[in-house]
């Protein structure tokens, strides 16, 4: 097959509801999950292309097409997500994939573009996915903004009963009180997704059948905290625990306890980048962290105009080139003002500038993931000392917490 031949061909366009079940066989091929994974889910191929309609009607997804055929995919949902405590609409990236035969032919990169382009019409001004591969990502301008730390505690560590006001239920998985948990946790979480149907429906689509769900409510009867978890084995899974006040986390960890009897441990994972053990009586218990979310801002000026920035007493201006590898509208060198209430603008410049930062790096650092003066150190950041205290300064130290998975 000759590349001219082949570019003829190409087309790319948006997909509908009729690609689904090119879009779940691509899917399929790529991530190599067999008609066996699926059934050992309780799925068919029929159900997951019926359970993937809804999500190709609610998401902006584009292919490249080699005739009929369904050659290269990337989807985009349209979430939104809590940055120091402001609401920024999000694109979440995730379907990404090529057929082998076509890679090497620049189409996930044109499809990257495309992407993107589309979110910043759409005022999606940041974007995140779970990746497969980071080093590919961070080409791409995307960086690491979270992490995810599974821990390992022992049946004999587990917290000592605390007397709460409250008591823990089992409720259904759809349950509108675990909804309003989680909606009070992520308005007042830095990082967390605000869940609408969509995100529900990602969140159960591969665990529904397996996982139960406890809802702590107060002495007022208000839910306050969930857990979500299943037992196997002799171990106590927590595949995720919310709670929006310590009472809450108490009760819920008194109701773990009380499994004493039927485990031998408990494995849960943390998303909140602070160790569990500084919060156990045992503190030697087993934790382990591996990078989790990417994330990368689409339109910088955009997201400025949105930033929070904490108030400071230093006012001065900063100019910075960024380097941005497909974002032409990050392009450049920048002035950046940040008033006395701690509102931003950045507006591009035409004077050259001897600072610079990469659009990865810039994510990572105003999403709170890494510190200014950390990022210096390491060569991430090129700029003087009284910038970094400056950055020092504006940006709020509140690492994200991401749980979900798109």
């Amino acid at each position: 097959m000759k590349q001219e031949k082949l570019e003829d061909r190409l087309q790319m366009r948006r997909l509908t509801v009729d690609d689904t079940a090119q879009y779940n066989a691509l899917l399929r091929y790529a991530f190599q999950v067999t008609d066996s994974e699926l059934a050992s889910l309780g799925w068919n191929q029929k159900e997951m292309e019926r359970s993937k309609k809804p999500v190709l009607k609610k998401t902006e997804s584009f292919g490249w097409f080699d005739g009929e055929k369904l050659a290269s995919q990337i989807s985009v949902y349209p979430m939104q997500v809590n940055l120091f405590g402001t609401m920024y609409n999000m694109g979440g990236v995730t379907g990404v994939a090529t057929y082998p035969e076509y890679m090497g032919h620049g189409l996930m990169a044109h499809l990257m573009k495309k992407a993107l382009d589309n979110m910043r019409e759409n005022h999606q001004c940041v974007s995140m996915l779970f990746p497969y591969l980071i080093p590919y990502y961070r080409k791409k301008g995307w960086e690491i903004v979270s992490d995810k730390m599974t821990y390992t505690i022992k049946d004999t560590q587990l917290p000592k009963h605390r007397k709460v006001g409250g008591m823990v239920e089992r409720v259904d998985i759809d349950s509108e009180d675990v909804h309003r948990v989680h909606d009070a946790f992520s308005a007042m979480r830095h990082g967390a997704l605000k869940r609408n149907e969509l995100e529900w429906e990602e969140y159960w689509r591969w665990e529904a059948d397996d996982v139960l769900v406890a809802v702590y409510y107060d002495a007022n009867e208000k839910p306050t905290g969930y857990l979500v978890y299943y037992i196997a084995n002799d171990v106590f899974r927590i595949k995720e625990l919310v709670y929006v006040n310590q009472e809450a986390r108490h009760g819920l960890w008194n109701y773990i306890s009380a499994h004493f009897s039927m485990i031998e441990k408990v494995v849960g994972n943390n998303y909140t980048n602070e160790p569990m053990a500084f919060l156990l009586e045992d503190s030697e218990i087993q934790e382990e962290i591996e990078p989790y979310i990417m994330a990368r801002i689409v339109d910088f000026e955009e997201f400025i105009r949105q930033y929070p920035f904490d108030i400071i007493s230093i006012h001065d201006d900063l100019h910075f080139i960024i380097d941005d590898p497909i974002m032409e509208c990050n392009q450049g060198s920048f002035l950046l003002k940040i008033s006395k209430d701690g509102r931003g603008t950045a507006v591009k410049i035409s004077e050259p500038c001897a600072d610079s930062i990469s659009i990865q790096t810039m994510t990572t650092m105003l999403m709170g993931y890494k510190r200014p003066d950390y990022l210096a150190k390491i060569g991430r950041i090129h700029a003087g000392g009284e910038t970094i205290d400056m950055l020092e300064d504006a940006i709020e130290q509140q690492p994200p917490y991401i749980s979900d998975y798109f």
